[in-house]
């Protein structure tokens, strides 16, 4: 398998490597490495330092402790051997996240900032508690700061002074200790700041509009040149950051909708004729709702917002819900915030509104479905007795600490993106691949998207636990 960067420099020629099963047979002919940007791109006589892990007690480093340029995450690993869908002719591949052996910061000098922007989400704290840590314990840098406030905290405030004692319990607390904001871009004062006050590193903890932010920062350091390092640590409770695995917080997300939905289908069960309706984040994609909806069990209808509905006719919520209540006398209904926003009547000036980080106003799905469906039945069965339960976890879900598994992702997720800036790496995001920690470019993140695959096995599963209709009108 040869590997080039995508300026088609061969890194490594000559290798090819065949998968063979079956009679049937796949060859790598070239995989493109995704060029990772490096302080010396434009610093060139910036000299390289030993890693002080080797005076570290608690580290032996071996050989392979060390992660090499020849260490890289493939990002596609299925194939179909049949040659039915042919494998793409050139394959796209990561530098693999991890400590180097020789860094390009002197610990001793080195000044860091640490911001926190946009929406709350479980593990914020945790992710600023471990690169605290990180810094401190594994490189033994002293000078670290926190932002208050998003990015308008880089000009408007004094940033706080951090350090292991201080940080101690925060992952235990929910929200974040730093305080966020959306809006607040100002990209000069935002990099004055950085160069007045003499950062030489900076984490950006934040979704995709924050991410895109921090791609104009680092454009504008590199314009001008400064000893600065930039790192991204993508968080979205709703999981739509394309090309890693997952962001954290969601699967915390996931636990914290399931007592919602317990809570709907113990409503709704104690009711004649009644529905549980819950509304769960998703603007753009339905994946908490997807896995709420496949780990409870309790849940008739999941309705996301990859996935168009309708109500009346043949095939329509409407008449699905009616054979629910006729056969089970109750049902429950879960709705992502971004679904049905074009059924939904909005005015002009709605039409044109956007928040602070210039995203669209979203209307509220959950009282427009309530409303429709308490005047559906009111229409159609006058004499009956109906009754909506409403729950709307969002604001409980975003605030509550992170569980087990995201804290450690968490931990995860700090130290690799440690481990790359101080190695000289500049402009890219940490996260997993294919289970695999990896270095993203910024840009390339700040443009992806992760949406569900309506045509996949995972939809089709919940189709097969709720039996709703597919919507496709006829």
């Amino acid at each position: 398998m040869a590997l080039s960067q995508p300026e088609a420099t061969n890194v490594a020629a000559g290798a090819h490597q065949s998968l063979i099963d079956g009679g049937n047979s796949l060859s790598f002919s070239s995989a493109t490495l995704q060029k990772l940007p490096h302080l010396t791109d434009y610093l060139v006589h910036l000299q390289p330092h030993s890693n002080p892990l080797d005076q570290n007690p608690f580290f032996h480093p071996t050989d392979g402790f060390y992660i090499t340029s020849s260490d890289i995450i493939l990002r596609q690993v299925v194939y179909d051997l049949s040659a039915t869908f042919p494998a793409p002719s050139s394959h796209r591949a990561y530098h693999r996240a991890g400590p180097r052996n020789q860094i390009f910061f002197d610990p001793s000098t080195t000044k860091v900032a640490i911001v926190t922007c946009g929406g709350l989400c479980p593990g914020m704290n945790t992710v600023i508690r471990e690169l605290v840590i990180g810094l401190w314990e594994l490189y033994g840098v002293r000078q670290i700061y926190g932002i208050k406030a998003g990015y308008r905290g880089f000009y408007s405030t004094d940033p706080v002074e951090l350090n292991p004692k201080i940080v101690h319990n925060w992952h235990r607390k929910g929200g974040t200790v730093l305080e966020t904001s959306r809006g607040g871009f100002d990209l000069t004062k935002i990099v004055d700041a950085i160069q007045h006050r003499g950062f030489n590193q900076v984490y950006i903890i934040g979704g995709d509009g924050t991410m895109r932010g921090a791609v104009k920062i680092f454009e504008e350091i590199c314009r001008r040149k400064l000893y600065v390092g930039v790192a991204g640590i993508p968080k979205t409770v709703d999981n739509d950051v394309g090309i890693i695995d997952r962001s954290f917080g969601f699967q915390t997300a996931v636990e914290m909708a399931q007592e919602a939905i317990h809570a709907a289908h113990v409503e709704a069960e104690s009711a004649v004729n009644g529905i549980g309706l819950v509304k769960l984040m998703g603007r753009s994609t339905g994946h908490i709702a997807l896995h709420a909806t496949l780990s409870s069990r309790d849940v008739d209808c999941c309705l996301i917002p990859e996935m168009g509905f309708y109500l009346e006719g043949k095939g329509g919520l409407f008449e699905f819900l009616e054979k629910k209540l006729k056969e089970n006398g109750h049902a429950v209904l879960v709705v992502a915030e971004g679904s049905g926003q074009d059924m939904i009547p909005r005015s002009d000036n709605q039409k044109e509104q956007k928040d602070e980080s210039g995203n669209l106003v979203f209307l509220d799905v959950g009282p427009w479905l309530k409303s429709e469906l308490n005047k559906w039945w009111a229409r159609d069965h006058p004499d009956e007795l109906f009754t909506v339960k409403y729950i709307d976890p969002t604001y409980m879900i975003r605030a509550v600490p992170a569980n087990a598994t995201d804290n450690l992702y968490c931990t995860l997720l700090a130290h690799s993106a440690i481990h790359g800036v101080m190695a000289g790496y500049t402009g890219f995001v940490s996260g997993p691949i294919n289970g695999n920690y990896a270095y993203i470019p910024l840009e390339e993140v700040a443009q992806a998207k992760n949406e569900v695959n309506t045509k996949d096995h995972k939809w089709a599963w919940v189709r097969s636990v709720t039996n709703q209709p597919d919507f496709v009108g006829t």
